[in-house]
């Protein structure tokens, strides 16, 4: 009887941990091994730590799908911590998922939000929508609302192709996980408002990918124009944006040689033009 009683509820145990939040199990079960499950000194002067910071991250929708494109530079105060940092991951076969802010943090919660995805397809036998996945991240990004407030903010943008509707949607966030669906276009970022502005005069409704991809370069090319922790297509090292496209047939990260004819023809049209590169 007693060791009926042991296998019930060991069985029970074992149905309640079976969430379909990974997040939510590594709460319960390790949460020291959350991103975010790490408590700062809460008496350290916020912005006294120095850590890499990802900027600037633009997407666009385009006529059957969404874009997101990341530069590549990451800043540590006024150095340059890196000049090949990807700051663009696939979530999942249908989603796209950009970081900016304190870039450690930023890939950690990245590669949690991959494995929730995965999760929940094994434990529920489906994908999850792409409203739920929005929300799912929206909740990751308010549980590093303590580490915020310290200075290590991420904010993420999130797009993906709903299957359900047969379109492209767009998502942004704040610190607090507040999530807000973006129609058009939008950017993150140190750069963010000079990308936006590119945006702006670029963007039209029924853009091909190719035209997506041109305008999204450009409008990095702005960004970097006038934000110093924005990096530039780097001609020398030829290192070019990172980019994906999210239709019907899923998430394409372009290939570098593709990108590379389109770098350098936004380069040498803005010089034919004598505009800064």
């Amino acid at each position: 009887m007693r060791y009926r009683d042991q296998g019930e509820r060991a069985v029970r145990e074992l149905a309640a941990a079976a969430t379909s939040s990974f997040t939510e199990h590594l709460a319960q079960s390790r949460p020291e091994l959350l991103p975010f499950g790490q408590q700062l000194d809460q008496q350290l002067p916020a912005g006294s730590l120095q850590a890499p910071h990802a900027t600037t991250i633009v997407a666009l929708s385009f006529a059957g799908g969404v874009l997101m494109a990341g530069d590549r530079r990451a800043t540590m105060g006024t150095m340059i911590a890196s000049r090949r940092i990807e700051k663009v991951f696939p979530a999942d076969q249908y989603s796209v998922l950009g970081i900016a802010g304190t870039a450690g943090l930023a890939i950690d919660i990245t590669k949690l939000f991959q494995v929730e995805l995965e999760h929940y397809e094994k434990i529920e036998g489906t994908t999850l929508s792409l409203e739920g996945k929005a929300n799912r991240l929206g909740a990751m990004v308010r549980g590093n609302l303590p580490m915020a407030l310290q200075g290590l903010a991420v904010v993420p943008l999130f797009a993906g192709y709903d299957l359900g509707l047969s379109q492209g949607r767009l998502f942004s966030y704040d610190v607090t996980g507040g999530r807000y669906e973006e129609l058009e276009h939008h950017s993150v970022g140190s750069g963010s408002v000079f990308a936006r502005g590119a945006m702006k005069k670029l963007w039209k409704p029924g853009l091909t990918e190719a035209e997506a991809i041109e305008v999204a370069v450009e409008s990095l090319v702005d960004a970097a124009d006038d934000d110093s922790a924005t990096g530039g297509p780097d001609l020398v090292r030829e290192l070019w944006p990172i980019v994906f496209t999210v239709t019907r047939s899923g998430a394409r990260k372009v290939p570098v040689g593709e990108l590379g004819d389109v770098v350098r023809a936004v380069v040498a049209r803005r010089t034919e033009l004598g505009r800064e590169a």
